[in-house]
């Protein structure tokens, strides 16, 4: 099976009290340490409102944070089309690619929060027409294009890009959440796509339908859809027991549920939780599969392999990041994410373990080395003189070949 990569999606989710600008730098911080941890990619989103989600331009925010990594690609998550002149936004991606050193990738949707549609001005009927023809005309540009076009929303004359990106093919993704219609952009254009829909329990389980969506759509425009490509979005907060990660992301958890989620985006059917532990059994309890892990690693591995069973399988696991837990708290989870979780699902250890496992069920194969060392010692009067004062804890590295010291002492003793 393939490898799995692994990413972070910063919306971003923080609480209303902290200094915005302390706010930022922390969460560049993360990105920091994603990268020295290797993670695969990083995403950041684009909001305008709410008071939670304060991102305004993803590109600034990776265009910063690619000035402190090295290696972790670096996607927009989402650029919100409708809002954007499509030639300002393909201008602005470029820029980012060249910036980041061919690390960018062009993650678009419709826009995600009604409020922002109405500051702008926008008819929220509108959006996803305006997405899907934003992208056709994007990637046009992209192929280095010049461009005539003329819509309700935006006029283009003979635009061309004065610079490419600096990948032969910059990726192209597509959010999906509820609707249909990011799964059916996926497979009109061929390109990738991140389940942001799959946050919640039913969400999971609907991932075959939705991939059903991008196949049809392929099918009918002649494009081709990878799962290689499909992002699916989880949440986890991993501490060394059940216990201790449930007493760190408890509170924070039901503060997010109930002041986010349900108070500011009276997001229908939603109910308040009624204390940690109802935060906690709703979110992350039960047997079955469900979109979020609080918990140990052996917890998220036992989540992930599910994902992949119900969903028939997926290219990239991207965690959500959130303020459930305090800052050190949120820091270590993602460490041992990177520590213990990514290498068992990818095998990065499976060799260690056989190595290990053969070394010990074939001990006597290696028992001639230990002679080879103690017919040494026998060789050198003053070495088997020396061999009773010899034993267990007097040679800091003992080799794994050394003979059994005091075994051997005791037999020269009776002789």
């Amino acid at each position: 099976m393939a490898r799995l990569k692994f990413g972070a999606f910063l919306a971003p989710h923080h609480p209303i009290g902290e200094h915005p600008m302390l706010q930022f730098r922390r969460d560049l911080d993360l990105v920091e340490q994603l990268d020295a941890l290797g993670y695969d990619e990083f995403w950041c989103g684009e909001h305008h409102s709410s008071g939670w989600e304060m991102i305004a331009s993803p590109e600034m925010f990776l265009a910063a944070a690619g000035e402190r990594t090295k290696r972790i690609k670096l996607g927009t998550g989402v650029v919100s089309l409708p809002y954007h002149h499509p030639f300002n936004v393909a201008q602005r991606m470029v820029q980012l690619d060249h910036m980041t050193g061919g690390r960018a990738i062009f993650g678009s949707g419709p826009g995600a929060l009604a409020s922002d549609a109405h500051t702008l001005g926008i008819d929220p009927m509108l959006q996803r027409d305006r997405q899907d023809e934003a992208i056709a005309l994007i990637r046009r540009l992209f192929r280095g294009e010049r461009v005539t076009a003329k819509s309700d929303w935006f006029t283009m004359n003979d635009a061309a890009l004065q610079i490419l990106p600096l990948q032969e093919e910059m990726p192209f993704v597509v959010a999906s959440q509820i609707s249909p219609s990011g799964m059916t952009l996926a497979g009109k254009y061929g390109i990738g796509i991140i389940s942001l829909g799959s946050m919640s329990t039913q969400g999971l389980m609907a991932l075959p339908t939705q991939w059903g969506f991008a196949e049809d759509a392929a099918k009918k425009y002649g494009t081709t859809v990878s799962r290689s490509d499909w992002r699916v979005l989880l949440s986890w907060h991993i501490a060394e027991s059940r216990e201790q990660a449930r007493a760190e992301a408890g509170s924070g958890l039901m503060q997010w549920h109930n002041e986010y989620n349900v108070k500011t985006l009276q997001r229908p059917g939603l109910e308040r939780f009624k204390s940690i532990d109802d935060a906690l059994e709703k979110t992350a309890g039960g047997v079955g599969i469900s979109a979020s892990t609080i918990g140990t690693p052996d917890d998220l591995v036992s989540a992930i392999r599910k994902l992949m069973e119900v969903s028939g399988g997926v290219g990239h696991i991207i965690g959500f990041v959130h303020d459930w837990a305090n800052p050190e708290s949120t820091r270590r989870s993602w460490d041992m994410v990177a520590r213990y979780v990514i290498p068992e699902i990818n095998g990065y250890v499976a060799k260690l373990r056989e190595s290990q496992k053969f070394l010990i069920e074939n001990r006597a194969v290696f028992d001639r080395a230990g002679q080879a060392v103690m017919a040494k010692i026998m060789e050198n009067h003053k070495a088997a003189a020396a061999l009773p004062l010899t034993g267990p804890g007097r040679v800091a590295i003992p080799p794994v070949d050394a003979p059994d010291l005091q075994k051997e002492a005791a037999k020269q003793h009776k002789a």
